[in-house]
């Protein structure tokens, strides 16, 4: 599984409560054909060249600057904010990241091909309902019911870009 695909948000992960309490939510999924930690999958999403872009819009818009360092230390546990987000939860294949009513959602799993040494790399968003919202309205209001494209494609941008860091080492 080389590409990158939409799935089914897996039950029981911290993103699954989201979408059990009815938030918007997605879920991507790809392969990568080696072992590879949770921690070295956070600090390559986070620092590859397509999120630094998103960081440094956050630097100058919201004044949340960050780091390559902060974020190893989001990766290693050292560390509950980073740039405009707070670590919500996380265990140890997993984490999820709050921005006002926003999520991110990272986690690793094992591959299921016996004998294939591969982690599966999954990336997630939620949108929570704004507070007062009446049960089964649209979570996402129309702002980014209209961007609901491009943060599609973006998310498979931004999972792509950290399997081919991981894939190169870097």
């Amino acid at each position: 599984m080389s590409s990158i695909t939409a799935c089914a948000v897996p039950a029981g992960t911290l993103l699954d409560a989201h979408r059990l309490g009815g938030s918007y939510t997605d879920c991507f999924v790809t392969e990568i054909a080696q072992a590879v930690s949770h921690a070295q999958y956070v600090e390559a999403f986070y620092t590859t060249a397509l999120f630094k872009t998103e960081r440094l819009i956050l630097s100058l818009v919201l004044l949340k600057p960050s780091t390559d360092r902060q974020a190893r230390e989001l990766a290693l546990g050292q560390r509950d904010s980073f740039a405009a987000w707070q670590v919500e939860k996380r265990d140890e294949d997993q984490l999820i990241l709050a921005a006002g009513r926003t999520r991110s959602w990272l986690m690793v799993a094992p591959a299921p091909t016996p004998g294939v040494m591969a982690t599966r790399l999954y990336f997630g968003s939620a949108i929570v309902p704004a507070r007062g919202a009446r049960a089964g309205s649209n979570p996402l209001g129309s702002g980014f019911s209209a961007l609901l494209g491009f943060h599609q494609l973006y998310s498979r941008g931004l999972l792509h870009a950290a399997r081919t860091r991981l894939e190169r080492g870097r």
